[in-house]
């Protein structure tokens, strides 16, 4: 019998989040270089990641872990690009 504890539910919310933010982007809803797109990935990748924690896995965390940085690269890049775009409007 499988135990399904609160860790799984957070792992499974984390994939959830993953792919309907990938599905957005393929079906033109979401763009790529959205703060929102990041943002969600970066989330569901740490959900994963804390699910990781009671049943480790190496392949999986380095996985979940090279994409949160990477998903924290986009935010700081759209951020970045958000406050540039606002300088350049105030001049």
């Amino acid at each position: 019998m499988m135990d399904y504890s609160w860790f799984d539910f957070l792992g499974n919310l984390g994939v959830i989040t993953i792919l309907v933010c990938y599905l957005s982007l393929q079906m033109g809803k979401m763009h790529s270089r959205d703060l929102l797109f990041s943002s969600l990935n970066a989330i569901g990748a740490a959900l994963i990641l804390l699910s990781l924690y009671v049943d480790f896995n190496l392949s999986a965390f380095l996985m979940e872990l090279f994409w949160l940085l990477i998903s924290f690269f986009g935010i700081m890049t759209g951020l970045t690009r958000r406050y540039r775009e606002h300088i350049s409007e105030q001049q």
